[in-house]
């Protein structure tokens, strides 16, 4: 898969099933890998909606 740009990558952040762990339980348990967002960090989602408000509004320039 390919992406258009970096920005494409924020908010699909990866989600792997911890079979092992919790084999033998009735629930399902998911760990989000936020270390595999562009910028390492779960802030990543929240940063870019920042910027975009910010551009929306007139408040960053180029």
């Amino acid at each position: 898969m390919s992406h258009e740009s970096v920005l494409d990558l924020v908010g699909n952040t990866p989600l792997v099933r911890l079979r092992r762990l919790t084999a033998g339980l009735a629930a399902q348990v998911l760990v989000k890998l936020e270390y595999l967002n562009p910028g390492g960090s779960v802030k990543d989602r929240a940063a870019l909606e920042m910027v975009r408000a910010a551009e929306a509004a007139g408040l960053l320039r180029p």
